[in-house]
């Protein structure tokens, strides 16, 4: 570590601030240090309350969003509950001889630290030079500068919706065509085996050979699936989702269909070390915690999820539960009968509950009959208004949406009386497919409505890739209804996309497009306590910075105004990483320079 490299750096970002210099470069000790930083920030947050011109009103607004995280970041609690002082840290950097034991700040820690200050300053550079020429006029001549400014925003949104293919593009559905003759081919199939779900879930890929040999893969993609196999971890693609990948090797266009199935070589290694560690749990959401019985999960005061199967006929690399599936076609993956019975008295008896979640693993999994059984016992009890179903069959095994088993279900589906509704996980554009929407339509044929939960991901991250999803998910009957932040877990680091992406995608993006099509509300899953609503800035708070460059949050549990209930610790990916990591698949990251200063 080159010490005064590090500190020509941090002098460098300092020195636009002479007062906030003096105090870091001083010989006062660090409480005194603490103060006049806290009295400085003070001083500056009452300034940007007086009327000063030479900052515009939205760049004002970034400027106390930014002094408040640093008064927040500064606070000794914060640095109690995030186990580090960032004052500390800087302080040592820039007087301690020997800074060959301190941990290196990365260059994320740097540009955090040197994004804080400008924004405090409000020096941010996000916004143009001048006000928008719309505003220098009155009635007509305004409205028709404004309507010009409006048409320039939409034409820059299509521009980069229309960089991601849809599986309904003529061209997408003749290359999917070719891609399924091959795969029947090699199982040789007919085109009514390739139609009934169950052939599809009799020949779900399960090894790296079978894999290699339908579709192209990189050395380390074939490494990462026989390694997952051996140390029995799920793995698993339908030959219908296989059928979504583009047999090139470039997946210019499938990336985020393959990333979805196929596990990084990261993943599976991290995944075997926790299998073999007796002491450590995968269980990331806390369920046991909060699983009052076998089979059920409450987290909320009306709502409960039954889960009568723990399996899929996928497996998801992010699953939220992939610790507790051990392979596709695991005996022990459907829950007994007796422990089902169980579950559904416990229902039964909590006349509190008035929506129930059918889900698992992938409840459609089972037979019509097993399914519409479930249903009845659960239609029966009084007080139970609605039922969701939990599948991603639709994106994954669109064949399983047969009439019958619509209709069976549909016998329950009373407006009035009793709800049902379908929630599933389209995660890109390129899996919607003429297959999908005729299933999706099966179900709005009979008035149940069907809702997308959006797991955000690295491979979905992309400037308006999201929106574009929402454009199409409309379009072929789907109500977008959750973005989830991907799970904290460590072994699926790679797919993980920081906080300030999703609060930035919604605000710069999503929010350009009618109300109608940005209906999905961004949340943070908080282990154990639940959803936590990202767009209320109120429920969660930045506490620090660490030197790799991650950002600390406290989240806040949903229930914190009705009960004395304890926060939430997380640590964030990194932005700059993200970054880079934007950079190196192609992206401009100039397109994305105000994630900084999203808290």
């Amino acid at each position: 570590m080159e010490k005064e490299k590090i500190r020509k750096q941090l002098i460098g970002i300092i020195d636009k601030v002479p007062v906030l210099k003096e105090i870091l470069l001083s010989s006062d000790p660090l409480e005194t240090k603490r103060t006049k930083f806290r009295y400085f920030l003070s001083d500056m947050l009452f300034a940007t309350f007086e009327d000063d011109p030479t900052i515009p009103p939205l760049e004002w607004i970034l400027t106390r969003s930014a002094i408040n995280v640093f008064r927040n970041v500064l606070a000794t609690r914060s640095e109690r509950l995030a186990g580090y002082s960032i004052l500390g840290y800087i302080n040592d950097l820039l007087h301690k001889e020997d800074i060959g034991d301190m941990e290196e700040p990365s260059p994320g820690f740097i540009a955090e630290f040197e994004h804080l200050i400008k924004a405090i300053i409000g020096k941010t550079g996000i916004y143009h030079d001048k006000m928008p020429d719309y505003l220098k006029y009155e009635g007509r001549k305004a409205a028709k500068l404004r309507s010009a400014d409006l048409s320039e925003m939409a034409r820059t949104a299509q521009k980069f919706m229309d960089h991601y293919s849809c599986g309904l593009d003529s061209e997408v559905i003749r290359r999917r065509a070719d891609n399924r003759l091959r795969i029947m081919k090699y199982f040789h199939a007919a085109d009514a085996e390739w139609g009934e779900w169950k052939w599809q879930t009799a020949h779900i890929i399960r090894n790296a050979d079978t894999l290699k040999a339908l579709v192209c893969l990189t050395d380390e993609n074939y490494r990462a699936v026989k390694l997952a196999r051996e140390s029995r971890i799920p793995f698993g693609i339908t030959p219908y989702y296989l059928s979504l990948m583009d047999n090139e090797p470039e997946n210019q266009y499938d990336y985020a269909v393959r990333a979805q199935v196929i596990p990084p070589m990261d993943y599976v290694e991290k995944m075997k070390a926790h299998k073999e560690c007796s002491r450590f749990s995968m269980d990331f959401m806390l369920e046991h915690d909060t699983s009052p019985i076998e089979g059920i999960t409450r987290r909320y005061p009306q709502i409960v999820i039954i889960k009568p199967i723990l399996t899929c006929p996928q497996i998801c690399v992010y699953c939220q539960r992939n610790w507790e599936i051990e392979d596709v076609y695991s005996p022990k993956a459907v829950l007994s009968k007796e422990l089902l019975e169980k579950a559904v008295q416990w229902i039964r008896d909590t006349p509190e509950i008035n929506e129930v979640l059918i889900t698992g693993g992938d409840p459609l999994l089972l037979s019509d009959e097993k399914i519409g059984s479930l249903m009845s016992e659960l239609a029966d009890i009084q007080h139970v208004e609605r039922i969701r179903i939990g599948t991603r069959t639709p994106v994954t095994l669109p064949q399983r949406i047969t009439e019958p088993l619509v209709e069976r279900i549909n016998r329950f589906h009373i407006p009035g009386k009793r709800e049902i509704i379908i929630i599933t996980h389209f995660e890109h554009p390129y899996e919607i497919t003429p297959e999908s929407v005729e299933a999706v339509q099966k179900f709005r044929e009979y008035g149940i409505d069907v809702y997308n939960q959006l797991v955000y991901t690295f491979f979905n991250s992309k400037k308006f890739e999201a929106s574009a999803l929402r454009h199409r998910l409309r379009l072929s009957g789907v109500t977008p209804y959750y973005t989830f932040n991907t799970k904290g877990k460590e072994e699926t680091d790679i797919y993980r996309v920081p906080i300030a992406r999703l609060l930035q995608e919604q605000h710069e993006e999503a929010r350009l497009f009618p109300g109608t099509v940005r209906t999905d509300e961004i949340v943070f899953n908080v282990p154990r306590l639940g959803k936590n609503y990202l767009r209320a800035s109120q429920h969660h708070d930045v506490i620090s910075v660490l030197p790799n460059g991650r950002r600390v949050y406290e989240f806040h549990p949903w229930e914190k105004i009705l009960s004395l209930v304890d926060t939430y610790v997380y640590t964030d990916v990194s932005i700059y990483d993200y970054l880079r990591r934007l950079k190196d698949a192609g992206e401009d990251i100039a397109d994305y320079k105000s994630i900084w200063y999203y808290y």
